[in-house]
């Protein structure tokens, strides 16, 4: 017989899950954290060359990220002008997460290219 308090629980770590991957989903979110909290405040066209994304792609990724508030915008006054892009002390929370899976997929590479 299943405990009702156990299907609770459950229920909530699989929305926190949803909440998670709706959140940073997609083939790009991670991969502009990932360079954002552990390399630094970058230009938009700095994050296009280290990312590998396309300006219109990364344009989109970063504006929904935006809205999460996990990256912030910077217009600077400069001729041109630039744009800079941060991320924020609430995405530093990630770092942890991001460093994990900067870790397993290393180890998945080693071990898929190992065999």
């Amino acid at each position: 017989m299943k405990n009702k308090s156990s299907d609770i629980a459950c229920d909530n770590v699989h929305s926190a899950i949803q909440d998670t991957l709706y959140v940073v989903n997609g083939k790009w979110k991670l991969v502009i954290l990932s360079i954002l909290v552990n390399n630094g405040t970058k230009r938009f066209g700095e994050l296009s060359r280290a990312s590998g994304i396309s300006p219109r792609i990364l344009s989109k990724e970063l504006h929904e990220l935006e809205i999460n508030q996990l990256v912030s915008r910077k217009v600077c006054d400069t001729k041109p002008i630039t744009v800079e892009y941060s991320s924020t002390e609430y995405a530093e929370t990630l770092k942890e997460v991001i460093d994990a899976m900067i870790r397993w997929g290393q180890n998945h590479r080693r071990k898929i290219i190992g065999q």
